[in-house]
């Protein structure tokens, strides 16, 4: 077996181990679903609260940086969705650290299955569909709202930037689970570029400084989760004059980034010695 072949065969295998110890977290869930649809509940209105937020502000104003309220609740609705699909699939990670500190992370590594593949699905949280649902929600009536010019490009563009952005998150919370190998205590500095990131990427950039937004861009390609293809979408200028070509990059630096995680995971990895070292 060549290496590209070994590589995909394990990628399939690390696959389907996440897809059983998912299937196991969801089983049992489903053994309480009065509790899973009350925890899915408050889940959905706590983050409802956040857009709520914004429909109080407009109605104080006609327009947030020159944006309007569908075209904003456009923003919400892509990156709310984007970061609830990765924080469905991925969110685990932020107990990385508390595994390398009190050495759990020592049973994963003697188990026949990807460590990675382990801490993925670990406690799989069923009811964080409810921030996917109304991410999706208000997605949907920002289209039907939001003045748009439907072209086959910009059609293809929302999908795009919504499975390009949860890989985005993705590989944000895998770096993230690899930097707390060393730094150990670190969730609150991931959370700061996951759950901030998304909460940044719900208003227009054109409400930030410009230095901030080359910083979400270049640094932390945050923009690329709906910034950029968004504002093709809404037919809005880019405040950096980037050329067109960038709004369709998104899928690239996606899968750079992913390659990025992978490495970062793996030296986290080969870094760590147990507990009380």
């Amino acid at each position: 077996m060549g290496a590209r072949e070994g590589m995909l065969a394990r990628t399939w295998y690390g696959l389907r181990a996440y897809a059983f110890i998912v299937a196991m977290w969801v089983r049992s869930t489903m053994a309480y679903r009065t509790s899973f649809v009350m925890m899915a509940a408050g889940n959905f209105v706590l983050t409802a609260l956040d857009f709520l937020a914004i429909m109080i502000m407009f109605s104080h104003v006609d327009a947030l940086g020159g944006f309007s309220l569908p075209e904003v609740a456009f923003l919400y609705g892509t990156s709310s969705t984007a970061f609830g699909l990765a924080d469905l699939l991925l969110g685990s990670f932020d107990r990385v650290g508390g595994r390398v500190r009190d050495g759990t992370l020592d049973t994963m590594l003697v188990r026949p299955v990807p460590v990675l593949a382990q801490v993925a699905a670990d406690r799989f949280a069923l009811r964080r569909l409810g921030r996917v649902t109304q991410g999706a929600l208000v997605l949907g009536w920002s289209l039907t709202q939001a003045d748009i010019e439907w072209t086959l490009v910009s059609v293809l563009l929302v999908p795009v930037m919504l499975l390009s952005g949860a890989a985005l998150f993705g590989a944000l919370f895998v770096l993230g689970g690899a930097f707390q190998f060393w730094a150990q205590d670190a969730a609150e500095v991931q959370n700061s570029f996951t759950y901030g990131g998304t909460t940044l990427l719900q208003y227009p950039p054109s409400v930030f400084a410009k230095d901030l937004v080359r910083g979400v861009t270049f640094v932390v390609p945050l923009a690329f989760v709906n910034w950029l293809p968004a504002l093709r979408v809404l037919g809005r200028d880019d405040p950096l004059g980037l050329p067109g070509w960038v709004d369709f990059a998104s899928p690239l630096v996606a899968a750079l980034c992913c390659a990025l995680a992978g490495l970062a995971w793996r030296g986290g990895l080969r870094a760590y010695r147990s507990t009380g070292s």
